[in-house]
């Protein structure tokens, strides 16, 4: 068996054969629509209409660019939708990766299929086969890589995107190889840049890697085989001179990372299945999310209301908090990751919507006024060790306290397809007209059915309201 894991990822991706559990295509299918659904807000974000104003002048193509009423060719589309896709952080989380895996590879597998003329079932293969190596990839350098402060949606991202387009253009082992090392050459991004438009910038980024890389292999560009593990591979480059001690020494292991890159069961467990996703209930930064649960669910629970709130504890891990870096948010960016801000949100409205993501939303006095009464305890062990735990002490001296290992949308609590069709329609409430709205509903239903793509971006192709 080969140990190389370019080359082995590379044969894995040209000969791994589709015939995929029907559970691994319906998963895929889902996070279609949920992407989608999420994509359509956020092309009318100031990002995405910045990065289509930067692209537009470089050449029209066949890729529909989501409520521009505009094609490009397809790695500026890939661009401006996996933009799109990221811009709300309402996307999806892949455990494996630590990486907003959706994002990248729908936009990308997108661009590329409507340039190709390929169907919905290829897509729905490519989808599977790269979150695969998007996930091996992960687990190969995380969770350190993650830790240290790359954001792995720009740097897994993009090889997994590459796979993916690799994947929809059929490669042959050789050239997927190059396709997956060449995107090594690509991936960037550093987590310095949460709370600015250049996080969500980083799926578009990575999208567009990802196309350019396949797209660049299938000519007979060649690249290194030592780009994800050799003396200076991605492992030792993006973890740290450190790495071997850090892979010898591992005492827990998470989603499978435990920083070897797998390559003699790159498929087997299906990571699409195993690990699965976390579909986002809030637009906001997951690391937020259990403790929002967990505050929603003490609402619920015991009835209490807002001025009966002494105090709230939350006890998270730290990776979590760092995540999570604005104690006091100025703008709507900055308030997605910020845990005093979810919090809050949740105690004051019992929900944190998209409404509650503008800059006039995110500087409401009442919701900052509650901040000093919002405590952050980070805790020294992995996510899996310790789940966010939620104090709170009332006025009447009652002490709620609730744990939260996993929150809703994930594995452990899946949404339920009606709810995943039900987040599609709010995403899409005022920007589609109905019989766009109708169109997309019917295309996005019979995505594996569809011998080509266009049934699914013509109704998207707008041009949206600003």
């Amino acid at each position: 068996m080969e140990t190389n894991p370019v080359l082995a990822y590379g044969a894995w991706l040209a000969e791994a054969p589709d015939d995929w559990p029907e559970a691994a295509r319906e998963a895929a299918h889902r996070q279609f629509i949920d992407v989608i659904g999420v994509m359509i807000p956020g092309a009318v974000e100031p990002v995405t209409r910045r990065v289509f104003a930067t692209v537009k002048g470089w050449g029209t193509g066949p890729s529909t660019a989501i409520g521009f009423g505009a094609s490009l060719a397809p790695p500026w589309d890939a661009l401006v939708n996996g933009t799109a896709a990221h811009a709300l952080d309402f996307d999806d989380n892949f455990d494996p990766a630590k990486a907003h895996a959706t994002a990248v590879l729908a936009p990308a597998i997108l661009a590329l299929a409507e340039a190709e003329g390929v169907s919905g079932a290829a897509c729905i293969d490519a989808y599977i086969a790269g979150l695969q190596i998007l996930g091996r990839v992960g687990q190969g350098v995380n969770p350190a890589h993650r830790n240290r402060g790359w954001h792995a949606t720009a740097t897994v991202g993009a090889i997994g995107a590459a796979a993916a387009c690799a994947r929809l253009l059929q490669l042959d082992a050789q050239r997927a190889g190059h396709a997956v090392s060449m995107a090594t050459s690509m991936a960037a991004g550093f987590m310095s840049q949460f709370g600015t438009m250049a996080k969500p910038l980083h799926a578009g980024l990575a999208a567009k890697s990802g196309v350019l890389a396949a797209g660049l292999a299938r000519e007979g560009i060649d690249a290194g085989l030592d780009t994800l593990d050799g003396p200076t591979g991605m492992n030792r480059l993006m973890v740290g001179p450190d790495y071997k001690q850090l892979r010898d020494t591992l005492t827990h292991v998470e989603h499978g990372q435990n920083l070897r890159f797998e390559t003699q069961s790159i498929g087997d467990p299906l990571l699409i299945l195993s690990s699965g996703f976390r579909v986002k209930r809030f637009p906001n930064c997951g690391s937020a999310h259990r403790a929002m649960d967990g505050i929603l669910t003490l609402k619920q629970s015991y009835n209490f209301v807002l001025d009966e709130v002494n105090s709230v504890d939350i006890y998270a891990p730290v990776s979590h908090l760092n995540n999570l870096m604005y104690e006091n948010p100025r703008d709507a960016l900055q308030a997605k990751f910020s845990l005093e801000y979810g919090v809050a949100c949740a105690l004051a409205t019992g929900n944190c919507t998209l409404a509650d993501f503008t800059d006039e939303a995110a500087r409401r006095p009442e919701i900052s006024a509650l901040y000093p009464r919002i405590h952050r305890h980070p805790v020294d062990k992995a996510e899996g060790e310790f789940p966010t735990e939620v104090h709170v002490q009332l006025a009447d001296g009652r002490k709620l306290e609730m744990a939260v290992a996993m929150p809703a949308g994930s594995l452990a609590a899946p949404f339920t397809l009606d709810q995943v069709w039900a987040k599609l329609d709010g995403c899409a409430a005022g920007l589609l007209g109905a019989e766009s709205h109708d169109a997309l509903r019917v295309a996005l239903a019979k995505i594996p059915q569809l011998p080509n793509i266009t049934p699914l971006m013509a109704p998207l192709a707008g041009p949206f309201p600003s």
